[in-house]
């Protein structure tokens, strides 16, 4: 119950005199994690084809949505899904993505458990948004059953995991945060996966698709799954994804 604390602003005369690692002049962290050069990159294409609903339709339909008819995703409506909720707009600097964030920091980074996608294997993935790209960290046939570890049967999302097409999972790397803000991470890292999360939710109703927030997951094996130490980048959200029935 302390960390709820760490909701609270603590933007006063005290903070604004802690001395942070930007004003130190420590090099900024990057907004996207390297990944292997040897990797095969999926480029990934901006020519989204989405029906015409309208963000007043969109917003009216959003709702939480736990059964999906085991229909594939097409790879395009994936593309527009990473778009809409971790995006780059422009190559600038800074970056200006399709969700705010403080300062632009942007701490997530974003993994799949693509499960029903057309043209993809199954496996675990992760989106490179500079590139708008993916790469496939594994692959693996039975990848939801991975999932099932993470999201446990008391867990109601879990009687949909079968049907489901992807699964999103939001990994926080605090320290990009922290470089400007020191000691308001959990405040500002919370906001942004929100951020992200709507933008999901809206999103999935333009390609008559439902998406359901998880935050009820097995912490050690949501990290064990993403392959990441837990410390400095560790799970805080998840979405379920696929076709409605």
């Amino acid at each position: 119950m302390s960390n709820i604390k760490e909701l609270k602003s603590k933007f006063n005369e005290k903070y604004r005199n802690i001395v942070s690692d930007q004003k130190l002049g420590k090099p900024k962290p990057s907004i996207e994690k390297p990944y292997p050069l040897d990797v095969e990159l999926i480029m990934l294409s901006k020519d989204f084809k989405v029906s015409g609903l309208s963000l007043l339709v969109a917003m009216q339909n959003r709702k939480s949505r736990r059964k999906f008819s085991g229909n594939k995703i097409a790879l395009d409506e994936l593309s527009f899904l990473l778009w809409a909720t971790q995006g780059v707009r422009n190559s600038d600097n800074p970056i200006f993505r399709t969700v705010p964030s403080a300062g632009a920091r942007h701490p997530l980074e974003t993994y799949l458990v693509v499960h029903k996608v057309e043209g993809l294997q199954n496996g675990l993935y992760r989106y490179l948004p500079i590139e708008h790209a993916l790469y496939c960290i594994e692959k693996e046939e039975a990848i939801v059953d991975k999932l099932k570890v993470v999201i446990p049967s008391s867990n109601p999302i879990s009687m949909g995991l079968d049907n489901c097409a992807i699964t999103f999972l939001w990994a926080a790397i605090p320290y990009r945060t922290e470089w400007r803000y020191p000691g308001m991470g959990v405040k500002v890292i919370g906001q942004d996966a929100g951020h992200v999360c709507q933008n999901l939710y809206l999103a999935v109703e333009a390609i008559n698709s439902g998406v359901c927030a998880v935050d009820a997951y097995v912490q050690d094996a949501a990290d064990e799954l993403l392959c990441i130490d837990g410390q400095d980048e560790f799970t805080v959200y998840m979405a379920v994804v696929g076709k409605v029935i």
